[in-house]
């Protein structure tokens, strides 16, 4: 019988499965529902005209971290897209292909070469059988197209609905975010890398110029805001953590101007003035809130000696009274591998928990450069060029770039789709939990990434759980992308936040 009557997505026994004969099969355990789960459902959905779901019903790993059978199942059906979820009596797919004879085996990149017995086993058998396996690991989007599809009211209530989900799965509570927040302010971190002044220049549209396929606009008003690692640690001053930040300025307006905001919001600065280079600037030109271009004005070349020797010496005064150390590297030029291999042993000399971001949206960089952090925050893209894999599905790729860096954890940003905390347990074992992007029309995403990292590494020095930091972290993201310009968030408007959720 049924053991969930949807109509949508029924969730039933092997034993009672003889309508879905002939279907094409997904396998899985489906712990965490994320994105480039949906991403691999939706195309084996195309295959065939039904579509089902076997679910595993024993996992490997500390039992802590994992759910049901059925929990897992019913998760899976709450997607709607496969036609039934099928619950197998232990991890035997073999029998449950015999069974259902389908049409093809769906699996995840990850199972092509895989050594599990069981896996082999089916594989083996169905290829006597003259049936095709396929491996993929579903079409990569780095863009959303919910609002063509679903109102806006819509897709808020679902993402709450979906943050809600991920506390209910975490054992987490309103409370236990609020706390996590509260506790940053026993914190105290150093933010080192690049500093950037973003000035958004807002215009009104004239049309396009008679002499050439050139829209003209016209200037009307001007403001800079923080950006790059100093807008990081502007996140880390503003939430009422203590911060120091370490960086390099050129002999100009732009980086006195720079100095005197972070002073202004609480962050203490040791920023090295370079004659040789400019203070990085990026004039992005604005319509209604709609960026029409960028123009950047920069020197990417590596910080020079003197100023090398300055950081260095700087980072050993600051780093017997902090608790961690944040590495901001837009890949201008300041965290050079002198200076990298510097932080590590700082960090290894004072027993310093180590953050790392790195963001090449515009320039060459290599996420896996930095090794045994505490925890890295990377976007799909990043990770993927940083490991020359456009083929593996999400997880395969979180887990190689964690082994890779040997990172203790990590948060997977995917855009308009959130992002996926994972965590290493004592044992090896992953805990992976996705959280929504709770903000359904950003008027500007450029800061998601830079809050995203201050709050996780404020609350992580705090000693607050990961999950817990990525919930609050969730929120705060969504609060920074619904004004132009990076802004620096305060706690108090989080935890306004986290209070106003509530789907049901």
């Amino acid at each position: 019988m049924n053991t969930n009557q949807s109509s949508i997505c029924p969730v039933i026994e092997l034993d009672h499965a003889e309508e879905y004969i002939g279907s094409v099969v997904g396998y899985g355990h489906f712990n965490s529902v994320h994105t480039g789960h949906i991403r691999y459902l939706k195309h084996a959905k195309e295959l065939g005209q039904k579509f089902v779901v076997a679910i595993q019903k024993h996992l490997s790993g500390d039992p802590r971290t994992h759910f049901s059978q059925l929990e897992r199942a019913e998760g899976v059906a709450q997607l709607a897209i496969a036609d039934a979820v099928i619950l197998l009596p232990d991890n035997n797919l073999k029998k449950c292909l015999q069974k259902l004879n389908p049409k093809y085996l769906v699996l995840g990149k990850e199972y092509e070469n895989s050594n599990i017995n069981y896996i082999k086993d089916s594989i083996e058998y169905l290829k006597d059988e003259g049936k095709e396996v396929k491996y993929h690991a579903g079409d990569i989007n780095y863009a959303s197209s919910d609002l063509l599809i679903s109102s806006e009211s819509e897709i808020k209530f679902k993402r709450e609905e979906q943050f809600m989900d991920a506390l209910k799965r975490q054992k987490i509570t309103k409370n236990d975010i609020i706390t996590t927040g509260e506790s940053i302010k026993n914190s105290r971190l150093i933010v080192i890398g690049d500093s950037i002044v973003d000035q958004y220049t807002a215009c009104e549209p004239l049309g396009m110029s008679a002499e050439a396929p050139v829209i003209v606009v016209k200037e009307m008003e001007q403001k800079n805001f923080i950006g790059g690692a100093a807008i990081v640690a502007s996140h880390i001053a503003s939430l009422g953590a203590k911060c120091d930040f370490l960086s390099v300025i050129g002999k100009d307006d732009s980086g006195q101007w720079l100095q005197k905001k972070l002073e202004e919001q609480s962050v203490n600065t040791y920023l090295i003035e370079d004659s040789t280079r400019p203070t990085t600037f990026k004039k992005r030109y604005v319509v209604e809130n709609q960026k029409l271009f960028r123009v950047s004005r920069l020197d990417d070349h590596h910080i020079n000696r003197n100023c090398t020797d300055k950081i260095i010496k700087k980072l050993w005064a600051l780093a017997p009274k902090a608790n961690g150390i944040v590495v901001s590297d837009f890949v201008y030029g300041v965290i050079t591998p002198q200076i990298l291999k510097e932080i590590h042993k700082v960090a290894k000399a004072h027993d310093l928990k180590l953050f790392g971001d790195l963001q090449c949206s515009s320039q060459v960089g290599d996420i896996s450069k930095m090794k045994n952090f505490t925890l890295l925050c990377p976007n799909e893209r990043e990770a993927r060029v940083s490991l020359q894999d456009k083929q593996s599905g999400l997880d395969a790729v979180c887990q190689k770039l964690m082994s890779e860096t040997r990172s203790k954890n990590m948060i997977m940003k995917l855009g308009a789709d959130g992002f996926i905390a994972y965590s290493k347990n004592k044992n090896g074992s992953l805990r992976i939990q996705a959280f929504p992007a709770l903000s359904v029309n950003p008027v500007d995403v450029t800061g998601a990434g830079d809050s995203l990292l201050a709050i996780m590494a404020a609350g992580m020095c705090s000693d607050r759980p990961l999950m817990e930091v990525a919930a609050l972290s969730c929120c705060g993201a969504s609060l920074v992308v619904e004004s132009m310009g990076n802004q620096p968030v305060t706690l108090e408007c989080i935890t306004q936040k986290v209070i106003k959720i509530n789907p049901f």
